[in-house]
């Protein structure tokens, strides 16, 4: 029978100096059995057949819309390292998240779970209590585990987080550049100055890693960028690389109309924080943003490109398993918005690409809906463990290879409205093959239909079209289903922090309301019975 801390104690009662040591024994074993507890509540991953666990490297950027790459067409961007991904592997081309939100998208690919089950619902809440984090899978599969950069899910504290062994990050945002001599990073516990650009230091620090660690153990590296997140702040050496890019291609939400049953608080945001009118509550206008944005996306390549040099330097580069993903995607001028949170495409869609030559052929393309909820158990599989069976994700780590294997036809979006940035409304989106469901929750407006192979931009709102109205139904009966399946008919909330950025600018209208759609507008009188 094991030692119980408490009971052995009374025999060092007489001597002052041996209860000093009691109690570092209680101290001891209470570590010890809340490390085996920890480990008695993970859940059963099996071993799969005939896998050898494989070495992975998973690089998240924040806030990279999907389209914002040189392969994806881009006017200007250069990003050939991140090209290569796609030209060496394979291309997810239709990747989502289950919130385009910082905290809540990085929760959902830590956990496997969607945002109404880890109840990461915006970025100021703490991850609960006894959370478990897909890593802490691999540690007990014998796996060395390092995470570099930024966590965000409560700004508390940058301390280390269970299921990595390295550790490097900072508090909430974190800073492109050091905001002052004496700002420190967490680097294992202890408190590091930032000394340069946050996204270099960063692939410094994961580089580093891979080249000093014990090679003993199979590794998973999780490097996670503040680029490129607001403020957009490039790199010294890529500074006004696009100052005279021509940017006539940016919508400018121009279309998004009343007449087209266009919600009406969609066009009200356009005055506001998340609005082209007035983003970010600035008169630099989206030219301005846009430009630095594209320039902060060069030192993300950069890294990328690195991390890959190291692979080949380390002779692992064929073998290893190297998957790239944005946290959410971003509005640049779409309705006449910026940032994300919304339910449309440019929101929703992330970029995500993965490469391992000895197991994908160069240029594959996936057109599956691939969610952030797949990471984990994707990296499980990889490791050669089984996807434990409370995760909502599923492994895609076969999908390039068996584009025929069972997959899902309708991906669940959720989104909560936070008092912080009141102009987004709760809400909650079906996207399918072909159309796409949207519906608010205590908002008066028009929920919205769209039909993503005639209308990609979602322009044109089917919600009242008769001919549709099977399929918004149908639409609308699955999203519920899904919702009330993975427990999500329920409404998280937390008290808000922080100041709420709720301004209108004056000189762009800001004390004029949009219209109301179209179809919610009468000519007549509806109610006959009235007495």
């Amino acid at each position: 029978m094991p030692l119980h801390p408490f009971r052995s104690l009374s025999r060092f009662l007489l001597a002052p100096a041996t209860v000093f040591l009691a109690f570092g024994l209680v101290a001891l074993l209470s570590q010890v059995d809340s490390a085996a507890l920890r480990a008695a509540e993970l859940a059963s991953t099996p071993q799969r057949e005939g896998i050898k666990p494989r070495n992975v490297v998973f690089i998240l950027t924040d806030d990279h819309r999907y389209d914002a790459m040189g392969f994806m067409g881009h006017p200007f961007l250069e990003t050939p390292h991140l090209d290569s991904l796609a030209s060496n592997g394979v291309h997810l081309k239709n990747a989502f998240v289950t919130t385009s939100l910082c905290s809540p998208s990085r929760a959902s690919i830590l956990t496997g779970l969607y945002t109404h089950k880890h109840r990461v619902i915006d970025n100021n809440r703490l991850v609960p209590e006894g959370t478990v984090f897909f890593p802490q899978y691999l540690q007990r599969a014998g796996y060395d585990t390092a995470f570099i950069g930024k966590w965000h899910m409560g700004g508390a504290h940058d301390d280390p987080r269970p299921g990595f062994d390295h550790w490097i990050s900072f508090r909430g945002q974190g800073n492109y550049l050091p905001p002052g001599p004496k700002y420190t990073l967490n680097v294992n516990g202890k408190r590091v100055k930032q000394k340069g650009y946050i996204t270099d230091e960063l692939t410094d620090y994961a580089v580093d890693w891979l080249d000093t660690r014990s090679k003993d153990k199979p590794f998973f590296l999780y490097l996670s960028h503040k680029a490129v997140h607001a403020n957009f702040t490039p790199a010294e050496r890529h500074k006004d690389r696009y100052a005279d890019a021509d940017l006539s291609f940016l919508p400018r939400g121009n279309e998004i109309s009343a007449e087209n049953d266009a919600p009406r608080w969609v066009r009200d945001q356009r005055n506001s924080w998340h609005g082209i009118d007035f983003s970010y509550h600035s008169d630099k206008g989206l030219d301005y943003l846009y430009r630095r944005y594209c320039e902060s996306m060069l030192a993300v390549d950069d890294s990328v490109g690195r991390v890959l040099d190291q692979l080949k330097k380390m002779g692992i580069h064929d073998e290893t398993l190297v998957v790239y993903m944005g946290d959410n995607g971003f509005m640049w001028g779409e309705h006449g918005l910026i940032d994300k949170r919304v339910s449309y495409e440019e929101s929703i869609r992330v970029p995500m690409m993965m490469q391992c030559p000895d197991l994908y052929k160069g240029g594959t393309v996936v057109e599956k809906v691939i969610g952030n909820i797949d990471v984990g158990p994707t990296v499980l599989h990889a490791a050669g463990l089984q996807t434990p069976e409370y995760m909502d994700g599923k492994s895609f780590l076969e999908l390039p290879n068996k584009p025929e294997m069972p997959w899902r036809d309708h991906f669940l979006y959720v989104y909560y409205w936070e008092k912080n940035f009141p102009q987004s409304p709760t809400q909650f989106a079906l996207r399918g093959d072909r159309f796409k469901y949207i519906t608010y929750y205590g908002l008066w407006d028009v929920d919205e239909l769209y039909d993503l192979t005639t209308d990609p931009g979602e322009t044109k709102n089917l919600i009242k079209n008769p001919d549709y109205k099977s399929v918004a139904k149908e639409m609308e009966d699955k999203l519920y289903e899904m919702l009330g399946d993975a427990g999500g008919m329920e409404i998280p909330m937390n008290q808000p922090k922080g100041g709420s950025q709720n301004k209108r600018w004056d000189d762009q209208g800001g004390n004029q309301a949009a219209d109301f759609p179209k179809s919610i507008v009468v000519e007549e009188p509806i109610n006959r019975e009235a007495k």
